[in-house]
């Protein structure tokens, strides 16, 4: 897409064109998501959780104060954030950045729209639940789309990203922890586990992929070496759900998480090609590198097989 000079200021019906919306989680991904929507000429007007979005909005937004537009909300005001993107002119909006998905059980008080979405749900996973809010979203005239449409060269290619590749231990725990991972993601538990001499360490719940690692490296620190016939070596392996809505939840690894790594002792990650967003990828690898850590891409069982029939 050319890049495309903000036209707010003319019809509505370009005003809707030409502007995002962008309900922001933890982290840099918003902050990354924003500048690429800016890249392709688009205002953003940045829904911004308040138990979540980093304060630091609020100074990105006084750089371009006519283009970016910040509006603070709490996790709870569906209401709000719908009010919000529709007096913006808002018709499409994306997730970018992590909510914890333990904040449906804190002591957030959800507004009226929310509490009656939350009593609807069968089970209250990340699918169900960013499912329905994206259903909300779409009866009020916003579709939600995904983020990856602006950070496509974020990807993750096929292949081996770091100086190093896996060796023959790894490569088998590597295929051990894609199954696991593979098994949880389609009960939308967790998409990350630990692997080390095929058996499986840690499962990712609700504490997210650096808690998971974190975990690992802890039980194992636990373990006597006279005690243990494990090897001391953890590989982790981060996989797209299924049927992966990548809308949201689009599976991320970064520098945290490589640092992780490195206090638990992992020393292989393993993610899939082409379903798995790298956040900093040069600082990333380098820091592999350093580390000794090998970083590999593979693809999924069904786009190997797509490939093999074209």
């Amino acid at each position: 897409m050319s890049w495309l000079p903000p036209q707010r200021h003319f019809t509505e019906a370009t005003c809707v064109v030409n502007t995002l919306g962008l309900i922001a989680g933890n982290g840099r991904f918003p902050f990354l998501l924003l500048d690429a929507a800016r890249a392709h000429g688009l205002d953003v007007v940045v829904a911004a959780i308040k138990e979540e979005t980093s304060p630091e909005m609020n100074d990105r937004a006084a750089r371009e104060p006519e283009q970016v537009r910040v509006h603070w909300m709490s996790l709870g005001e569906l209401s709000k954030l719908i009010e919000t993107f529709q007096r913006e002119g808002v018709t499409r909006a994306v997730m970018a950045g992590q909510v914890k998905h333990k904040q449906i059980f804190s002591s957030i008080r959800p507004d009226w729209r929310l509490a009656k979405l939350l009593l609807n749900l069968r089970t209250r996973n990340t699918d169900m639940l960013l499912g329905a809010v994206a259903k909300v979203l779409g009866d009020e005239g916003i579709e939600l789309i995904s983020s990856t449409q602006f950070l496509e060269p974020m990807l993750a290619a096929e292949g081996v990203l770091t100086k190093r590749s896996p060796d023959e231990t790894e490569r088998g725990d590597i295929a051990y922890g894609l199954t696991v991972a593979r098994g949880i993601a389609g009960f939308d538990l967790g998409q990350t586990v630990v692997i080390a001499a095929g058996a499986c360490v840690a499962v990712e719940a609700m504490e997210g992929t650096d808690a998971t690692i974190a975990r690992a490296g802890a039980l194992f620190r636990t373990l006597e070496d006279s005690a243990s016939t494990l090897e001391r070596r953890l590989t982790v392996v981060k996989v797209a759900k299924p049927n992966q809505d990548m809308r949201f939840d689009v599976p991320v690894v970064g520098l945290p998480t490589i640092q992780a790594m490195r206090v638990a002792g992992a020393t292989c990650l393993c993610v899939e090609a082409g379903r798995t967003l790298l956040f900093d990828r040069e600082a990333m690898i380098a820091a592999a590198d350093e580390a000794g850590i090998s970083v590999v891409a593979e693809p999924r069982a069904d786009d190997k097989l797509m490939t093999t029939r074209a």
